[in-house]
């Protein structure tokens, strides 16, 4: 277990870099001098070589992506051009925000999601599984913003259930109502298809055939042995959920007018503060790779065989 944690570790460090390199790039390809953006477009340009000087925009690319990549290792993702504020502390600011409107996403995509997917698996053909499988064709067609809108008019508007947005501070635990249904959608709706197949994949298998023969019963049938073995792919997507939920947040946060990483990215783009927009991307990705190691890890408590390959 010990080897394969390293080995998966390792295999993290080109990807990591791979991002930090196409995030540094975001320097060069974005329109727009980023010392102008700074001081102004009507600075001097004596203010302008000085700035570039200060920045270190002045230096070969490779020389500004080394020390770029030096920050990042230590967590230093530079000042915002607009605000002057260390974007680390304006990414930790906001990540709490973000992180309660994934929070209770996810618990919403998976509660919901793989309940409605084993259900239907179970039930096979019933009109619960046509029922749930539609309703999950429509959840996984259906874009994040537009639910949003389609949620803030019916429950914030007319029914007046809800706000129309704002954080917990102002409105309690309603605010996070809306933006995390709007968000917790489209994950819900993928697990109940994922978690439906992989049932129906495992429950066919000849070690279920010979439980039931044995007149093991079913509940035991189904959640000891059946499940364990279907939630591998469900873990699966359960990584790449969360840093969905992260990125998907840009939209619903804007939406929903929630102070979070999405509204800071948003903010970031419109105002072309390229720290902010880098310090946010390399955060991201970074949550994407820790997700994606703890879904391999999980794997070997789920399936022992994979500790021993």
């Amino acid at each position: 277990m010990y080897r394969y944690f390293i080995r998966r570790l390792i295999q993290m460090i080109p990807v990591f870099i791979g991002v930090s390199l196409i995030t540094f790039a975001l320097f060069y390809i974005a329109p727009g001098d980023p010392a102008r953006l700074i001081a102004g477009q009507r600075a001097d340009p004596e203010v302008l070589a000085q700035i570039r000087k200060s920045w270190g925009l002045d230096q070969p690319w490779y020389v500004q992506y080394i020390k770029f990549l030096g920050r990042i290792v230590r967590l230093d993702f530079g000042r915002s051009f607009k605000t002057n504020i260390p974007v680390l502390e304006s990414i930790l600011e906001r990540l709490k925000a973000t992180a309660v409107l994934a929070l209770f996403s996810f618990i919403i995509a998976v509660g919901i999601g793989v309940s409605a997917g084993i259900i239907s698996a179970v039930k096979q053909y019933s009109i619960f599984d046509y029922s749930a499988m539609v309703i999950a064709l429509l959840g996984v067609s259906a874009p994040v913003y537009w639910i949003g809108i389609i949620l803030l008019l019916i429950f914030g508007f007319k029914l007046g259930w809800f706000p129309l947005g704002g954080y917990i501070s102002e409105y309690g635990l309603k605010a996070v109502v809306l933006p995390a249904i709007a968000l917790g959608t489209r994950p819900a709706a993928y697990f109940a298809r994922l978690s439906r197949s992989s049932m129906l994949e495992v429950i066919r298998q000849e070690y279920i055939i010979t439980a039931r023969a044995k007149g093991v019963p079913e509940k035991l049938v189904i959640f000891k042995h059946a499940l364990r073995n279907a939630l591998i792919p469900v873990a699966t997507y359960a990584g790449m959920v969360v840093g969905d939920l992260l990125t998907g947040a840009v939209l619903t946060e804007t939406i929903f007018a929630w102070p979070g990483l999405g509204r800071l990215t948003v903010q970031g783009i419109l105002d072309r503060d390229l720290p902010v927009i880098q310090g946010t991307v390399i955060f991201i990705a970074f949550i994407y790779i820790i997700a994606n190691l703890v879904v391999d890890l999980s794997y070997a408590l789920i399936d022992p065989r994979i500790r021993y390959e």
